[in-house]
């Protein structure tokens, strides 16, 4: 698995996650919305944390900085 994400792409999505998290606790969403979303911020957490996304693959996009 090579890494394909900069870091600020890993920031932001980390941002996201937060923000949906709060949103969950502070009651602003919930239902459906909250478990697609939480789906989402888990998905962001975990790719953000390995620097690596999936979905970059089949188009060959790489934010990472090259050495």
């Amino acid at each position: 698995m090579k890494k394909n994400m900069g870091s600020i792409d890993r920031t932001v999505r980390t941002l996201l996650a937060v923000i949906i998290a709060i949103l969950y606790i502070s009651g602003q969403i919930s239902g459906i919305a909250a478990v697609i979303l939480g789906i989402f911020a888990i998905a962001f957490l975990l790719s953000s944390f390995l620097s690596f996304c999936p979905l970059y693959l089949p188009f060959k996009i790489s934010t990472r900085k090259t050495e």
